[in-house]
């Protein structure tokens, strides 16, 4: 859902960039979005449908010039294998929002709707963080996020 936010409102402000997204585990790989986060998107004007689960590879941390993880523990998992060189680009993905600064996006997966309909409301917030912090400025690099 992070992918499609945020490449949806990048592009909107005429502002380019690479965006992938990676899992910091591997189950799940090579498989799409659960049918709930495709129609939570998809309700929010996100098509997801084309995503595919892949997990971190360590060329992404050379690659790409911000990683922004779901939560503190993907954070933390990706600092500990990321060059030390590389550390510098990760950050929490809510370090840029207003209403939700700092706070952990909940893994919505296996539940409900509303958990959905939260984690977007939180990843849409500081998806608007990052077109502002980035706004003006001329960014060609790469960007990536990572959830578990």
């Amino acid at each position: 859902m992070a992918q499609g936010a945020l490449r949806k409102r990048l592009r909107k402000a005429g502002l380019r960039f690479d965006i992938d997204s990676a899992a910091t585990h591997d189950y799940m790989l090579g498989m799409p979005p659960f049918t709930l986060a495709v129609a939570v998107a998809k309700r929010r004007g996100y098509d997801i449908t084309r995503v595919v689960a892949r997990q971190v590879r360590r060329h992404d941390f050379e690659y790409f010039s911000l990683i922004l993880g779901m939560g503190r523990v993907h954070v933390h998992w990706l600092r500990s294998i990321a060059p030390p060189s590389s550390r510098r680009k990760i950050r929490l993905l809510t370090e840029y929002s207003g209403a939700f600064r700092r706070r952990d996006i909940p893994d919505p997966y296996g539940g409900g709707v509303a958990g959905y309909e939260l984690a977007l409301d939180m990843i849409e917030d500081s998806c608007d963080g990052i077109v502002r912090a980035f706004t003006g400025r001329r960014h060609d690099a790469p960007l990536q996020l990572r959830s578990a």
